[in-house]
């Protein structure tokens, strides 16, 4: 039995190989983005594909929506909050405003929606929330410090929200890719720091070159992760996370062993 898919951010990059992985696989999908208009010119015409527009930093949006859904299918049984960008480059390079705007973004516009869509999965004890993080909200490095802080505070909300839910019947998956070859490098998805400091500005060229070098050349497969977080969503048992990407095994490996260094450390001097 086809079951209901609500997907955040679902014209481009990652939300669309999900949109489309659900697809393939017999689910339909309430498809939203901005624009309903990019929905539909990345699907065309589709029987189980129903696009709607949606700002996520809109809470009152995402309540409608949530409804409407309701209102024609009777339930909303997968919700994947994927929509986000990043601000990549040095903490000091950028303004109040665009931190801010960050947050807005990828922490309120991702607790907004989930806001609007858990009481009616609490209602039917049964659902299945997707957040779409980063393995840079388990490790964060020079030029990431403000997307890595608005991906470790999605983390920190989802790990305890999730364990709020999960007696009334409703589970959580965090997915927390590396690097994927998706289009969220490039200008419409992420944005560099405006403030010029003189005394970052040779390890900032070397950053931004790093970053146009990488664009289009990452090494994770969004179409394999997309499949992946597709057949996740239908174990009778979900993993509250799913690290994709040797490169992000490597990084979050690494963490963990930093932190069992840091804590013998701190043991060994109480």
């Amino acid at each position: 039995m086809s079951r209901i898919w609500l997907v955040t951010g679902a014209s481009r990059g990652l939300g669309r190989e999900i949109t489309r992985a659900a697809l393939d696989a017999g689910e339909t999908v309430v498809a939203t983005a901005r624009s309903a208009a990019a929905i539909r010119d990345a699907f065309g015409d589709h029987d189980r594909l129903h696009p709607l527009a949606l700002d996520i930093t809109d809470a009152q949006a995402a309540h409608s929506v949530t409804a409407v859904t309701i209102r024609r299918f009777g339930v909303i049984d997968v919700l994947v909050n994927n929509a986000g960008y990043a601000e990549l480059g040095f903490f000091e390079t950028f303004t109040d405003a665009a931190v801010r705007r960050q947050f807005e973004v990828n922490v309120f516009g991702t607790m907004n929606v989930a806001r609007a869509v858990a009481p009616s999965m609490r209602q039917r004890r049964s659902g299945l929330i997707i957040t779409i993080s980063s393995v840079s909200g388990l490790v964060s490095s020079s030029g990431g410090s403000v997307y890595s802080a608005s991906k470790f505070a999605v983390e920190g909300w989802m790990e305890g929200f999730a364990q709020e839910l999960a007696p009334l019947g409703v589970h959580s998956l965090v997915i927390e890719p590396g690097m994927l070859r998706t289009n969220f490098m490039d200008a419409r998805s992420a944005r560099f720091g405006s403030i010029d400091i003189p005394d970052y500005a040779t390890a900032i060229a070397q950053y931004r070159n790093f970053v146009e070098g990488a664009n289009g050349n990452q090494p994770g497969d969004p179409k394999l992760l997309a499949a992946r977080i597709v057949a996740l969503a239908s174990q009778d048992e979900v993993p509250s996370r799913f690290v994709f990407g040797d490169d992000a095994r490597q990084w979050a490996g690494a963490k963990i062993d930093q932190l069992r260094r840091e804590i013998a450390l701190s043991a060994d001097r109480d």
